[in-house]
Parts: C-alpha cells; structure tokens; sequence
C-alpha cells in the first residue's frame, strides 16, 4: 500500500499540499475511498465529513469543482444559478483530462487545469475535520472547512438538494 504514495497522482497532492502547510498529512486507507460511504467507513466518520469532488461542465464548455458534502447530493439547478449557466455533470474523460486525476481519486487541489469556479457546500462546514481525495481512491487528508476554502479559493454556497 505504501507504494501508493510514490504515484504521480498522489505526489502531485502532496506537493501542493506541503507548499501550502508541510503538517497536512495523507492518510493512506486500508479499503478503498472510492465513495463517499467507503470512506467513511474505511475512516470511522460520519459520510457528511467525506467530501465529494465533482466536476460540471456549463453550456460555454467552462468547468466548475462542486466540494460536496459526502451525505447530500448536488442541486444542478442551485450551481446552475450561482454560475448563471446551464451546467451539466462532466464526464469521466473530462474529469480526467481537466483535473487530471481519474473519477474515484479526485483531489479538490493540485489540477491539471483550473476550473472556473469551486463551489464549496456549506454543509461541510458542520465538520470539525472534513476528508477529500488526495489522487487515488485509497488516500485521503483532512482538513478544516476554512482551510479547504483557502487551498482550493473555493467560496461556499448552499448547492445541494
């Protein structure tokens, strides 16, 4: 397992994270992150504390980060309104190619290509520590809502269901 920390995906985190605070630490996990729900359990918190990475792409083709809480589900017509354009949930390839991380790893930081806007549910804020993806569905980190908004220069919204 440890020679997960040595794949691209994840070091391109880690480097991100190192030069924004060196005491963020990746948290490698005996099961798989792939979801909300397995990494929560795979941690023992609560899934509202997992935070989901998802990437929309408007009708102009511009990209937007949607950091959801692990336990709510994204409101297309609620990012749809704070971006001012019809948006629709990109594709796996998309995904690839604008984070460059594949969909089951996405890390909310470190990208291929900015997006446009990161949107951030306010609802993460209820965490005292909050667990995303750090490039490969068996690491994570934690952190704080306020950190996560600083790292990303994400705003938070209300942007679930």
């Amino acid at each position: 397992m440890s020679d997960l920390l040595e794949r691209k995906s994840v070091k391109k985190v880690k480097n991100f994270l190192t030069n924004f605070d060196s005491s963020i630490e990746l948290i490698v996990l005996k099961e798989t992150a792939r979801t909300a729900v397995d990494a929560a359990q795979s941690l023992n918190k609560s899934v509202g504390s997992i935070v989901k990475s998802l990437l929309f792409k408007d009708s102009e083709n511009n990209f937007h980060l949607c950091l959801v809480s692990g336990d709510k589900f994204a409101s297309i017509e609620k990012i749809s309104k704070i971006v001012g354009l019809q948006i629709k949930k990109a594709n796996a390839d998309e995904c690839k190619k604008v984070t460059g991380f594949s969909i089951g790893g996405v890390a909310p930081i470190a990208h291929d290509v900015s997006p446009k806007t990161i949107l951030i549910d306010i609802n993460l804020s209820k965490y005292e520590t909050i667990f995303a993806a750090a490039g490969h569905p068996h690491i994570v980190f934690g952190v704080s809502f306020n950190v996560l908004c600083e790292i990303t220069k994400g705003i938070g919204y209300s942007i679930t269901e």
